[in-house]
């Protein structure tokens, strides 16, 4: 037998706290058991039937016993809990899985270079380091210095090797972020700190269309997508025309693109029939 709902929970502690509900909003398997088994009553007066509790400590111990749920108000309070932790969901109902609970939120950075920034209020120094990333957890308390450059990277490989493409960006102050993990956590810092934010993605229309509806849409004139000064000789030599014609029939339109640089990125790409990848740029170190 599944464990209520806390649509459930919070009918059934009305129950014990005295009152009696309709039996029609109490359609559920759990109820019906528990009439059965007389931890709940029915009571029948003219065209009305009621569902009524006669001694609460019986409910008490019926959820206790089936479902491991000591205190129906803290389970009530628990499940409903924005930032609900395991131990405390163990606690109150002897399930870790009481309700879906993110283990892992916020996102990795990167740097070429030691960065500064408070976490929490207190100092913190970002160091580069080959091979390690550096995972922001609390990342409502995390604030870089206002001077730092903000650049999203879409994939791993960019990611990983940052002091390569350090010199594609005209600020010595970048802090790197990852997409991925996926989640909407890394758009909602950034939409907390004033810093500038450059999208660094893939030179195709999946790429305009990841910064399009997950960054610009929400950052306004802060975001711009990176487009280098060579686009033009990279996609000619290095663009793949598979990736144009499979995100043909998903592309833009030009009208609704707000940079001039995309505007321009977007007639190469169609001039070209060519999409780039980013990875192509990990090797033009111009350090």
């Amino acid at each position: 037998m599944k464990k209520p709902t806390v649509s459930l929970a919070k009918k059934l502690l009305r129950l014990i706290q005295g009152e009696s509900l309709p039996q029609g909003q109490l359609k559920y398997s759990l109820v019906d058991a528990m009439v059965e088994e007389g931890v709940l009553s029915i009571r029948s007066t003219g065209m009305r039937t009621s569902v009524y509790c006669r001694d609460a400590s019986n409910v008490d111990r019926y959820l206790a016993n089936h479902f491991g749920i000591g205190d129906l108000s803290r389970f009530i309070a628990a499940a409903t809990e924005i930032d609900l932790q395991r131990s405390t969901a163990i606690m109150v109902a002897s399930d870790s899985k009481l309700k879906t609970i993110r283990s892992f939120k916020g996102f990795l950075v990167n740097c070429s270079q030691p960065l500064t920034a408070t976490l929490d209020g207190v100092a913190l120094e970002i160091t580069p380091r080959a091979g390690i990333f550096t995972y922001i957890y609390d990342f409502e308390g995390f604030v870089p210095a206002t001077d730092i450059t903000i650049v999203g990277i879409e994939n791993g490989e960019n990611f990983r090797y940052v002091e390569r493409q350090q010199a594609l960006f005209d600020s010595k102050m970048v802090l790197f972020v990852s997409r991925y993990p996926q989640s909407g956590d890394l758009v909602q810092w950034l939409r907390s700190i004033p810093n500038r934010y450059v999208h660094f993605g893939d030179f195709d229309f999946a790429g305009i269309n990841i910064y399009l509806h997950e960054y610009k849409r929400w950052l306004g004139a802060r975001a711009e997508f990176f487009v280098p000064a060579e686009i033009e000789k990279l996609l000619v030599t290095y663009g793949n025309r598979d990736l144009y014609r499979r995100q043909l029939s998903n592309a833009p339109s030009r009208d609704s693109l707000p940079e001039l640089s995309l505007q321009l990125l977007w007639d190469l790409i169609c001039a070209e029939k060519k999409g780039l990848e980013q990875e192509v740029l990990i090797g033009l170190d111009k350090s």
